[in-house]
């Protein structure tokens, strides 16, 4: 039966006991691997064009929302795998962009990728830290994280007509995301979440980075 708050199916199977410093370094480990997945992507796509960034940029969406309804894509060993897949394929799809933006606006980048650093350090231990318990917003946020995907990728590839107002709707959004992912993590998280909560973290961590470019470019 699925956890209506959530959004996630319980584990068929025993939960996996593990100790929250352990989960902890796990998840990180995960969203680690993955954002070195993604940084590969976009320097393999960074000579794509832009309609084909963009279809595998699609492929890496539609494996996330996947994710949210297949069990298998979310725990174990070939979840791990659906995760750097889906990260590779982010790295390529904004490869392109991302390669412009180095060419000709390289303290946009830099400007960028120091904040989301700042963001994810403060959000992730800030939630972690916080005695209330804040399960209740994962799903709700969730859906809104998907789609500032789709949107955050839009509004880097066409940067020039992007709305300063919506970058920074996303970015607030996925830093509150990020917040609950670690909240979860620390009160309610076991083993066999380490993965889809090693994705959560990570698509937020990509949609504050591209948000924060496309309004540190303007």
């Amino acid at each position: 039966m699925e956890d209506t708050k959530t959004g996630y199916a319980p584990y068929a199977g025993a939960r996996a006991e593990t100790s929250t410093a352990t989960l902890l370094g796990q998840v990180m480990f995960l969203v680690a691997i993955a954002l070195g997945f993604m940084v590969a992507g976009s320097w393999i796509g960074r000579d794509l064009a832009e309609g084909t960034a963009f279809i595998l940029f699609l492929v890496a969406f539609g494996m996330l929302i996947a994710q949210s309804f297949v069990e298998k894509l979310r725990v174990g060993t070939f979840a791990i795998g659906w995760l750097y897949a889906i990260a590779l394929l982010i790295g390529i799809g904004i490869g392109p962009a991302l390669n412009y933006f180095i060419q000709n606006d390289p303290s946009a980048v830099t400007q960028a990728a120091g904040a989301t650093a700042l963001i994810t350090l403060g959000m992730g231990a800030g939630g972690f830290a916080l005695s209330k318990d804040l399960k209740a917003w994962m799903r709700p946020l969730s859906f809104i994280v998907l789609g500032c995907v789709a949107l955050s990728f839009v509004l880097l590839i066409f940067s020039s007509g992007g709305n300063p107002i919506l970058s920074a709707v996303i970015a607030i959004v996925s830093s509150l995301l990020i917040a609950v992912n670690f909240n979860y993590l620390r009160k309610h998280g076991t083993g066999d979440d380490a993965v889809w909560i090693a994705t959560g973290i990570f698509v937020s961590i990509v949609n504050i980075f591209l948000s924060l470019l496309n309004l540190f470019s303007d």
